[in-house]
């Protein structure tokens, strides 16, 4: 085994031995998985039911607000002081008075209760009661509720994408959620093993070790075997996340049963709504799910493997290049800006290239080495031409050798350097130098 090798090897076991490789790595997934079920979960659950006294001066309300959910309305014909003594009395929940309105200026009404209302439930009330006065002012127009309920209708596109292979279906949306997810944990992931290698090459420099090391190996030797040891260390995690993750949501979602609805369960919840738009929703969530399932999975996490060791390999070593500069992690602060800038203009610009994916700042963005690892994982799903990927990856390679040759130049003589405030200026002359 060459010296490289040996390094490679002393890095990476250093590193999955460590507790906190392995707590994190079974951690993780638990927090995404609990990430993608804990909110459906606690949508799903039944609140406490609701008792409402309601007191209609106006008459427009009778027998109209029926119960919803896990509440119900009561009408009362108290007046409002004997009401509110109720609801002190924890008789009932609250009261909803309602005095004489008109129908142009609904004004006066309210929700008295002892605890606090949700803000859910309170938009609930607000759309009956809009739903029941729009009634009445079309009644009074002259235009009957059937004609109204004939006319409503829900509209949703269903997308198709052509290509050679033929007409294949596609939603926008999915892919949204897909790319983004994707580019992040890109971002996220470059930031922390790229932070692992700059303090390791810091924490050899600062306490001499390195002194030792060089005397037996070349310092781009020795760079290389840091980058690529913790390279298998976050492909290892990376790796262990994405199984486990699956693993955990699919043992939930069955356990919880959470599954994506079945035509006819569908079928049988879209039959339950009267809003239009209520129905209209419904139909595009379980739309994104059913196109989720159909992803070319192998096309996604092939090029999410690519693109996440190039990204990794390109910034490592330009962290390890800032570690062998500076002597502390505030010496650092002025050089990791220029480094760290492209990674997050690329995650700021992804919500403009999820909208157009195929502009030019898109496409500019997925080939340039420093952005294209997180802007062209948002632009897969939704589809790229064969020769902009491969040119994407050629260009990412070319970036990767090119920051390599870079941080060896900067490294080799950084990191024998002590107890100096290192400059932009001086770090150009250390790339130039010949020696």
């Amino acid at each position: 085994m060459g010296k490289i090798g040996i390094i490679i090897k002393r890095e990476y076991w250093t590193r999955v031995r460590k507790p906190s490789f392995v707590i994190m790595s079974i951690l993780g997934p638990l927090l995404m998985g609990a990430m993608l079920i804990v909110p459906t979960w606690l949508a799903s659950l039944d609140g406490d039911d609701k008792k409402l006294q309601v007191i209609d001066e106006s008459g427009y309300f009778k027998d109209k607000l029926i119960p919803y959910e896990n509440l119900t309305f009561v009408p009362v014909s108290t007046d409002a002081e004997e009401a509110k003594k109720k609801v002190k009395e924890s008789v009932y929940d609250g009261l909803l008075y309602i005095p004489a309105l008109s129908l142009e200026k609904p004004e006066g009404i309210r929700l008295f209760s002892e605890k606090s209302i949700s803000a859910y439930m309170q938009k609930q009330i607000e759309s009956m009661l809009k739903k029941e006065l729009e009634r009445q002012k079309m009644l009074k127009s002259g235009i009957a509720q059937s004609t109204l309920d004939s006319i409503s209708t829900a509209v949703s596109i269903k997308t198709v994408s052509l290509s050679e292979k033929g007409e294949k279906d596609s939603n926008s949306m999915a892919a949204s959620v897909i790319g983004y997810f994707s580019a992040f944990m890109i971002y996220m992931f470059i930031f922390f093993f790229g932070m692992q290698v700059f303090r390791g090459v810091m924490e050899e420099k600062t306490n001499r070790i390195v002194e030792v090391i060089i005397s037996s190996v070349k310092p781009f030797e020795l760079m290389m075997g840091k980058i690529i040891g913790i390279a298998g260390v976050a492909m290892t995690q990376f790796l262990l996340w994405v199984v486990l993750t699956f693993a955990v949501s699919t043992v939930v979602t069955s356990v919880f049963k959470m599954d994506r609805f079945s035509n006819a369960q569908l079928e049988q919840t879209l039959s339950q709504m009267d809003n239009p738009e209520e129905v209209q929703n419904a139909m595009e969530v379980n739309a994104v799910l059913s196109a989720i399932e159909s992803v070319n999975v192998p096309l996604i996490v092939g090029c999410l493997l690519f693109y996440f060791l190039c990204a990794y390999l390109l910034y490592g070593a330009l962290f390890g290049a800032i570690g062998s500069a500076v002597d502390s992690e505030t010496d650092s602060q002025q050089f990791m800006l220029p480094v760290t800038m492209p990674i997050i203009i690329a995650i700021m610009i992804s919500m403009s290239v999820i909208k157009e994916p195929d502009s030019s700042l898109a496409f500019w963005a997925s080939m340039f080495p420093l952005t294209s690892p997180v802007v062209m994982m948002v632009r897969i799903p939704f589809g790229v031409p064969v020769w902009e990927l491969a040119l994407s990856m050629v260009l990412l390679v070319l970036g990767f050798l090119g920051a390599v040759w870079l941080a060896a130049r900067i490294y080799r003589i950084g990191i024998l350097m002590y107890g100096k405030k290192v400059t932009f200026k001086e770090i150009g002359r250390w790339i130039f130098f010949k020696g």
